[in-house]
């Protein structure tokens, strides 16, 4: 006797067919891409806003945070249309290929279309989560000085140290994804971070910012 519940039942029947579609349409390498270029963009583009606001004089936490929540769900929403039109047309070229070489049309309800579609989904969300995610970490100690818990110079610190945490470990990921020296590929990230840190203040300054102390 099947007792299991029938709400599992159609769970796992559907985490099998998104597990199917996804090794049809090659999701993995493709939503890894997206997730670590736009986790990237989120973290640098919130540092610039940071080093920028900061050396500006800014004095309200909640110029910071609105700056940034509007930034990310900018970045968001432009990442998600992005990525689902551009997605969408690269899936729909694939699949007229696999029609002319089959020499007929596939079905709506063909095992390749659907999995096209979810692949198309699939990474419009993670290019448009991925850069927000990143984006709020940066911001957040901002959020902390609301309640008192951090001052506005602490939280700049912090800012800075966990954009470059978010950078090296995208750069820890993406050597283990490629089986590479992890040490490497996580100082490789850092750098970058730091050169657009100084790239940033150098900027600040020309335009009449002050130096962060």
């Amino acid at each position: 006797m099947d007792d299991e519940d029938p709400s599992n039942r159609q769970r796992t029947g559907r985490l099998e067919r998104w597990r199917k579609y996804s090794e049809i349409s090659e999701l993995g390498p493709i939503a890894r891409r997206y997730f670590v270029m736009n986790a990237f963009d989120g973290a640098l583009t919130m540092l610039g806003v940071v080093i920028g606001a900061s050396m500006a004089d800014a004095a309200e936490p909640s110029l910071i945070i609105a700056a940034g929540i509007s930034g990310s769900f900018a970045m968001g929403i432009s990442g998600f249309s992005g990525a689902y039109m551009a997605e969408s047309a690269e899936r729909t070229k694939e699949l007229k290929d696999i029609e002319k070489a089959m020499c007929k049309t596939m079905g709506d309800e063909s095992m390749h279309k659907e999995a096209a579609k979810f692949a198309t989904r699939a990474t419009a969300i993670v290019d448009a989560v991925s850069p927000a995610i990143a984006a709020i970490i940066v911001i957040s100690p901002y959020m902390l000085v609301n309640f008192g818990i951090l001052s506005m110079g602490t939280a700049f610190i912090a800012s800075l140290a966990l954009t470059f945490a978010i950078l090296g470990l995208l750069g820890v990921y993406l050597a283990k994804v490629t089986e590479e020296n992890m040490l490497w590929h996580g100082l490789k990230m850092l750098m970058v971070g730091i050169a657009t840190a100084v790239l940033c203040v150098v900027i600040s300054v020309l335009l009449g910012g002050g130096v962060v102390v």
